[in-house]
């Protein structure tokens, strides 16, 4: 699905538009030019129908780069290795998702916890994938074309980045798990869901002149993009959380 030039959906599930497996984020691809990238992978079961869905929307699968994760979830991270076996992209992730991608820690990415209450079948398992650079706050990355600056944004779990990128005069917010239409946000009780930092996080995308939000799940904000994340902002400036997506 074309989002803009620049920018495809190619995957997303029950909290998405049914692009894909029940259990996928929306997937979305970055098009330079010259070479792409995913944001996020899926959570690698039925990966083809996120592969089907590129090539659906005309592009060339070879020129599929890296993945960029926003944050080790299964269902953001889960699909790496597909990636990364089938078109041997490079998987790049903050340094504290690269290491539990690398190792599959299960408990460390709340896999447990969500088995437990039965967003994941329980014979599900999260397959480990080698990552190959690391990121952090204010890093720049390119794809062809595009250039995505990083954000460290923390607080629905450790680790989690959005990637802003800025084209065609327009600036666009891949927001991960951060912060949702209406400006919701997604408090869930695993270990490293901590509420200050989750704080933290959004005071810190305040004044960035978003005209897209592009979050991980649930609708998609095309335009006045910043105008939702204020919503959020302004629960904070009342001393109230911003309500939950779930």
């Amino acid at each position: 699905m074309r989002l803009t030039n620049r920018i495809y959906l190619v995957g997303g599930g029950w909290h998405g538009f049914g692009l894909s497996h029940t259990l996928d984020c929306h997937v979305y691809l970055v098009d330079g030019g010259s070479e792409m990238a995913l944001i996020d992978s899926g959570v690698g079961l039925e990966p083809e129908r996120i592969h089907a869905n590129i090539r659906a929307d005309g592009l060339d699968d070879r020129k599929l780069k890296y993945v960029l994760l926003t944050h080790g979830h299964a269902d953001h991270a889960g699909g790496s290795n597909y990636w990364k076996q089938h078109l041997g992209v490079q998987v790049i992730a903050s340094a504290e998702v690269a290491q539990f991608v690398r190792e599959g820690q299960e408990d460390s990415i709340g896999l447990d916890v969500a088995k437990s209450a039965g967003f994941y079948p329980a014979d599900y398992h999260f397959q480990a994938c080698p990552i190959d650079s690391e990121l952090k706050e204010g890093d720049t990355f390119r794809v062809g074309a595009c250039k995505l600056e990083v954000i460290e944004t923390p607080g629905h779990c450790a680790g989690l980045l959005s990637y802003k990128m800025i084209d065609g005069g327009r600036t666009y917010l891949f927001a991960g798990d951060t912060v949702f239409h209406d400006g919701k946000i997604l408090i869930i009780t695993v270990y490293d869901c901590n509420l200050l930092q989750y704080m933290a996080s959004l005071r810190k995308l305040a004044g960035l002149k978003i005209d897209a939000l592009l979050p991980g799940h649930s609708s998609l904000v095309l335009d006045r993009g910043q105008a939702h994340i204020q919503k959020a902002l302004d629960c904070l400036a009342r001393m109230l959380m911003p309500p939950n997506l779930l």
